[in-house]
């Protein structure tokens, strides 16, 4: 067949508390407090393209991953297979892919009219700037399949214990963040270390709006020492 080039233009760019890719929910919706924020582009902004969205609880979010764009292997090495086995890059939702498109499924919270349109999401898993290509709306009863196979993905992964010192805490206090709190402790939870990590004294850094969280982990809780000002 002849080779064909598509032309694609985003709709916009997402705004998240992910400054870069370490730390970002592997699957979307295992961090409800991550919230995105979407202002849609000329000619997309017009109050006519999402007549009836508000009316969906959830939507589809075609992105690109842009900072891998023309980054891609055949086979990769999924986290949940401990970094080690390797499967095809078809079997997997890895970021290095032939086109470098992802598919993310987030809850809508908000539909804002008064400056274009804003859109808000609960449970992104994307890094903050990511081109958003299309929106569609999640409808349950066709893509809701509680029988389907997961393959190597069997059921939601274990969950670290989270632990705060007192500075961390007072420092989460005084953030004038909403829900800082509780975004740290749902990403922290999903365990963000490689799969080789095991040194409990390394210490990690997750970028998180404007903060630099300083962490550690003995295999069973994260440990936040300090939040440092970016």
């Amino acid at each position: 067949m002849k080779a064909t080039t598509y032309q694609i233009e985003p709709l916009g760019y997402l705004a998240t508390p992910f400054a870069d890719k370490f730390g970002i929910p592997r699957q979307p919706r295992l961090a409800p407090h991550a919230i995105g924020t979407l202002k849609l582009l000329p000619p997309y902004n017009r109050t006519e393209c999402i007549r009836g969205l508000s009316d969906f609880s959830h939507v589809w979010l075609q992105f690109i991953f842009h900072e891998v764009a023309g980054q891609w292997s055949p086979t990769v090495r999924p986290p949940r297979l401990g970094g080690n086995a390797k499967v095809g890059v078809f079997a997997s939702r890895s970021p290095f892919r032939p086109n470098s498109l992802g598919l993310s499924l987030v809850e809508l919270l908000d539909v804002d009219t008064t400056d274009g349109v804003t859109l808000r999401f609960g449970g992104v898993d994307l890094v903050d700037g990511t081109p958003i290509i299309d929106i569609k709306p999640y409808i349950p009863f066709v893509e809701s399949l509680p029988e389907a196979q997961g393959g190597f993905v069997s059921g939601a992964p274990e969950q670290l214990a989270v632990a705060f010192s007192e500075l961390a805490t007072q420092q989460i206090a005084a953030a004038p963040e909403a829900h800082l709190l509780e975004l740290i402790t749902e990403v922290l939870a999903q365990d963000p270390r490689p799969a080789y990590a095991s040194d409990v004294y390394r210490l990690y850094g997750i970028r998180l709006y404007r903060y630099d969280v300083k962490w550690r982990c003995d295999g069973k809780t994260a440990f936040v020492e300090s939040l440092d000002l970016i």
